[in-house]
């Protein structure tokens, strides 16, 4: 009998136990998702809402034949992006190969905005690595190649440094890697000369074996301090762990498992520091980063390869992005979910819904946006209440993402935009924007300075430009636009009506050969002919109910009564104006490491068609 009371007690203590420690927010489970919303990965945008005023811009778009590379290298590989504001200037880094992820060569480049929208000539801050004449590549490697999990440090003597890490392909990490690199930018735009910040010691590399000398050889004291400076941070150092040795006292302090990639972190409400890395690992640090609890996998964040990027934002909640699905070779769509306290995380939104085609075939180019990063603390912070993300898109494109915080998804009361009171090629108030380099979206001076309007114009063969416009959630919807097309021989614009899931019971299409659409049912019901150079205005009545039913005026004229749904919905809450067709290809199953050339006039821009959206009138019941 003792021994069952003494075995019974024994069960209860240890159920507390598990209990306690199980406790959400707690070294168990420091972050929990409670938002119940999944993405159905089918589509690329998953079915979720949109972050309301989400801006999404491609800073350099790969092309092989035509670069605006400064060197013209015209690589297709561009990846691992890094953000920094600093000088009133943003600072975007990401690193590019030939063709391929993790083979030689490889190389840093830097590009630089004013206003996160217009981006500079990409210049090559890192070149590949040259090694010093009579050192021979160790067996077992293929040449040098550039890794990196951290490109900026802002010091705190205010110089602003520039890193990188050489190894070795095809594995740069550890044993594999050479050091990591630095240099200064000057706010003159100018850089100091390339030094080693870290040597990999245990690889055997040093000053004497390596191309570039030791920091500590500069003559520039404030330099030098800031290099110190940045070793003795330990929150930042860890984002090193990757490539570096564990063993090193940096790093074996902190955590010992060296699985763990791609560290990153926010502060939360009670001080402490939760670190965050690939494949939902979470730990707590009550110490600033020199020591965290045992890295826990959180059961309701769904993620694989890409990163979890966390940050503080500007309205004192704290943000989290990532993909949110198991697969490593299809990360898309990308999301955030937001949090009070940094515990518990709801509202699962889209930053980015868009897979475009990828160009270029290359080993372990994965489909969708990746490997997300914000601007680390310490890093500086854009005017605005903004979150800024980077990313790249099928490592191949570079992007960047501007919220508006707080993130939000719904909005309350009618709505009417003239564009009259924004400034042309500013942010576009509550508009979600997918704007490419060769397809970008803008505030126009058109038809006048003081008469302004939403402009999509399109020369990118396999992209397009998209504007959306969030309302209120209803079943009743009337809804108003004009459109005025530059041409009518050249291409598309197709708009649709959506619910909150991205159906589109309400298709309505401007076509390549003058001609305007509108699905019907099943029936793409043709409407008659359009010319360029002159508005057209178009209204909606739409009734979102069992058996739907929509109504369509152009130019006040009713050209089409009680037409059916194209989907059956119960609601309606957004319009979507796009530069080309609907697209969810890639799909979770088209090959992604199959060999394929690349696709035709990928390189060539086609002829340009432009649209100006305006007077935009969206109410209902």
């Amino acid at each position: 009998m003792f021994h069952k009371l003494l075995c019974l007690t024994a069960f209860f203590v240890m159920a507390e136990k598990q209990i306690l420690f199980a406790q959400t927010g707690s070294a168990a489970e420091p972050v929990r998702y409670i938002g119940g919303v999944t993405i159905d990965p089918s589509v690329h945008e998953g079915r979720l809402r949109w972050a309301i005023g989400a801006e999404s811009v491609q800073v350099m778009r790969a092309n092989r034949s035509h670069t605006d590379i400064a060197t013209d290298s015209g690589w297709t590989y561009n990846h691992a992006p890094f953000l920094a504001y600093w000088n009133n200037t943003f600072y975007y880094q990401y690193l590019s190969n030939p063709v391929d992820e993790h083979i030689t060569p490889g190389q840093t480049l830097l590009v630089t905005s004013k206003d996160g929208k217009n981006w500079d000539t990409p210049q090559i801050v890192f070149p590949p690595y040259q090694a010093p004449e009579g050192v021979q590549i160790p067996a077992g490697y293929d040449g040098y190649m550039m890794h990196q999990r951290m490109g900026f440090y802002v010091a705190p003597n205010g110089r602003l440094l520039a890193l990188a890490f050489y190894g070795h392909t095809e594995n740069p990490f550890q044993k594999g890697g050479i050091g990591r690199v630095v240099r200064e930018i000057y706010k003159d735009g100018k850089w100091g000369p390339v030094y080693f910040i870290r040597y990999e010691t245990h690889a055997n590399w040093n000053e004497s074996n390596t191309s570039y000398p030791y920091y500590t050889r500069s003559k520039d004291t404030g330099f030098v301090n800031a290099c110190n400076a940045l070793l003795n941070d330990r929150l930042k150092t860890l984002q090193w762990k990757d490539e570096d040795n564990e063993n090193e006292p940096m790093f074996r302090d902190n955590i010992a498992d060296d699985r763990l990639s791609a560290f990153s972190y926010f502060r939360r409400k009670d001080g402490k520091i939760v670190g965050l890395w690939k494949k939902s690992k979470v730990a707590l640090s009550d110490d600033e980063g020199r020591t965290f609890t045992e890295p826990v996998k959180a059961p309701t964040l769904l993620m694989s390869g890409g990163k979890n990027w966390g940050q503080n934002t500007d309205d004192g909640r704290i943000a989290m992005v990532y993909n949110p699905i198991e697969s490593s070779e299809y990360r898309y769509p990308l999301i955030t979910v937001t949090s009070n306290d940094g515990i518990i995380f709801n509202d699962m939104l889209l930053v980015q819904g868009e897979v475009p085609p990828r160009r270029f075939y290359g080993r372990w180019k994965d489909f969708g946006p990746c490997y997300t990063r914000g601007i680390i603390e310490g890093n500086g912070n854009p005017p605005g209440n903004d979150m800024w993300l980077v990313y790249s898109m099928n490592k191949e494109d570079m992007w960047i993402s501007r919220i508006p915080v707080p993130v939000r998804y719904s909005v309350s009361g009618p709505v009417y935009d003239d564009f009259n009171s924004l400034t042309p090629g500013g942010a576009i108030s509550e508009w979600i924007t997918y704007s490419p380099k060769w397809s970008p979206v803008s505030v126009a001076a058109f038809p006048s300075a003081s008469n302004k309007s939403l402009c999509l114009q399109d020369e990118d063969p396999y992209d397009y430009a998209r504007a959306i416009r969030v309302f209120r959630e209803t079943t009743d919807a009337e809804i108003e636009f004009k459109v005025y097309p530059g041409q009518h021989h050249t291409g598309e614009l197709s708009i649709d009506i959506t619910d909150r899931y991205g159906n589109r019971p309400v298709r309505l299409h401007f076509n390549d050969k003058g001609k305007i659409a509108v699905d019907n049912g099943s029936e793409l019901k043709p409407l008659g002919s359009y010319t360029s150079k002159r508005w057209y205005t178009i209204r909606l009545k739409i009734h979102a109910a069992v058996n739907g039913r929509f109504s369509l005026y152009l130019d006040e004229k009713e050209v089409l009564k009680d037409a059916l749904l194209a989907e059956a919905v119960t609601s309606v809450e957004r319009i979507s104006f796009r530069t080309g067709p609907y697209r969810d290809l890639p799909s979770r199953t088209t090959p992604n490491e199959t060999p394929e050339p690349p696709l035709p006039g990928a390189d060539k821009k086609v002829p340009r068609a432009v649209f100006y959206i305006d007077d935009v009138r969206l109410s209902g019941n």
